[in-house]
């Protein structure tokens, strides 16, 4: 049944209602026609709660505006949502990335996450290519795809909103990765999921690194939200040592905008459930809002918290990742980087969930902390402790 305005509604009795399920909820084509988003097109999936999400066709089908009810909970920067035709991507040192860092949901990949790396290419057989040069996060959040397919599915009285898309990273002697992704929202809940395959179509061995940034921002992020996760050790910090605790800001509890902050990132080893999940949410408890993360430990094994407290970037970052965030180079000394013959893929299940009461926030903590309890010192000693990451070919 699709769950609307407090009631249980068959098929027969939503199209008795309307002349058509847009009217509560679907998923809308456009296309953006002003400044630096012009060009850009869109799908707009409302569920009929209140969630409103949209997805950016041209960058990589990654998760733009996010809100609930009018509650904003994706990012939106100063760079705002840029037309990949004005994107430099070896610009600024390879930092240009950021002129379009914005929204819920940024992928980095597909064969680099982190720092700026030139990575060996002996593995592409092109002499005069010596190197791979990386910019910060990968090729891919700029890639438009290729829209495959979206719209309204009936499974009996249950209604699924849906999308599907591929993005080619491609280039003569080098990779040919392709990110196959589906997202699907069902009518009358308050959830998404994103089901992504990554691909080698070429015949080089190629590298293989993903991560997913997800930022959440006011007011589901506020001054006194909460960071919950089963948080079994805190590995690194970026900004551990001398001045570990100089900017008052612990990993659990967050602060309001400052003027003057430089952003902080943790490594946390995280406890799955028996199903191989890892939940990991932020809360305002003042609203009864959050939003909750949901993914695999086996296809990602780590996860960073990455803090943007700065007045006018104010955001928090989940980020899970395939790889420790010591980067590429350390990936490949210590055997954990993923390496993908032709035709060999990777999957990536994720539920994103939007917290709407206190009771759904007890609910998601009493998940999270059945699992590990996290520490309950905002400043942790980080123990250096990166555990190996099997299964890599």
């Amino acid at each position: 049944m699709v769950q609307l305005y407090g009631r249980d509604l068959s098929r027969a009795d939503v199209a008795a209602h309307a002349g058509d399920l847009t009217q509560f909820a679907g998923v809308r084509l456009m296309t953006l026609g002003d400044g630096l988003e012009r060009g850009i097109r869109m799908l707009e999936f409302r569920t009929g709660t209140g969630l409103r999400f949209t997805v950016l066709i041209d960058r990589a089908m990654d998760i733009a505006d996010c809100e609930w009810q009018g509650k904003s909970i994706g990012w939106h920067s100063p760079s705002g949502f840029r037309h990949p035709g004005l994107h430099e991507y070896e610009g600024e040192g390879g930092l240009a990335w950021m002129r379009s860092f914005s929204g819920l949901m940024v992928t980095c990949g597909l064969d680099h996450i982190l720092f700026m790396y030139d990575a060996p290419a002996d593995n592409y057989v092109y002499g005069p290519r010596e190197t791979v040069k990386q910019s910060i996060h990968g090729r891919v959040g700029t890639i438009p795809a290729r829209l495959t397919g979206y719209g309204e599915r009936w499974e009996g009285d249950r209604c699924i909103l849906w999308a599907e898309g591929r993005v080619r990273q491609a280039t003569v002697f080098g990779e040919h990765l392709e990110l196959v992704r589906r997202i699907e929202a069902e009518v009358g809940s308050n959830e998404i999921s994103i089901s992504d395959k990554v691909v080698n179509l070429g015949f080089y061995r190629t590298p293989h690194m993903y991560c997913y940034h997800i930022n959440l921002a006011h007011p589901v992020l506020a001054e006194g939200s909460r960071y919950l996760a089963p948080i079994r050790d805190v590995v690194w910090a970026a900004h551990a040592g001398d001045d570990y605790q100089r900017q008052n800001v612990g990993y659990r509890t967050m602060p309001a905008p400052s003027n003057a902050f430089h952003e902080q990132v943790w490594q946390h080893e995280m406890a799955a459930d028996q199903a191989g999940e890892v939940p990991v949410a932020l809360v305002n408890d003042a609203l009864g809002f959050g939003f909750e993360v949901t993914t695999r430990k086996d296809q990602f094994p780590c996860m960073y918290q990455w803090q943007n407290f700065q007045s006018a970037h104010y955001a928090l970052g989940i980020e899970p990742s395939t790889n420790h965030v010591l980067g590429q180079q350390a990936a490949r000394d210590r055997g954990e980087m993923i390496w993908l013959e032709h035709g060999e893929e990777r999957n990536y299940d994720s539920r994103f969930r939007v917290l709407t009461s206190t009771a759904e926030i007890a609910e998601s903590e009493a998940r999270i902390s059945g699992l590990a309890a996290q520490p309950t010192d905002n400043y942790p000693q980080p123990s250096g402790n990166f555990q190996p990451i099997g299964g890599r070919s």
